[in-house]
């Protein structure tokens, strides 16, 4: 049994990337914001600083992506 693999487009997945930049850097600036004003309690500081590496990560392959089609 073989799976159909199928052709997405690019322009097809663009507002994908584009929501994904633009959710992703928000949430970096919130969370940063909540860092600055102590709104994090000290056993949260990691969970928080995953979610924003992940974040970050998110807003690179959508940079990369508008790099490679444009």
């Amino acid at each position: 049994m073989s799976a159909k693999k199928e052709t997405v487009s690019v322009e097809d997945v663009r507002p994908m990337y584009d929501l994904a930049f633009r959710g992703s850097r928000t949430a970096i600036s919130v969370l940063d914001a909540m860092s600055q004003r102590g709104a994090i309690k000290g056993e949260e500081m990691s969970a928080i600083g995953q979610l924003r590496d992940q974040m970050v990560q998110i807003a690179q392959l959508a940079e990369q992506f508008h790099s490679d089609h444009e």
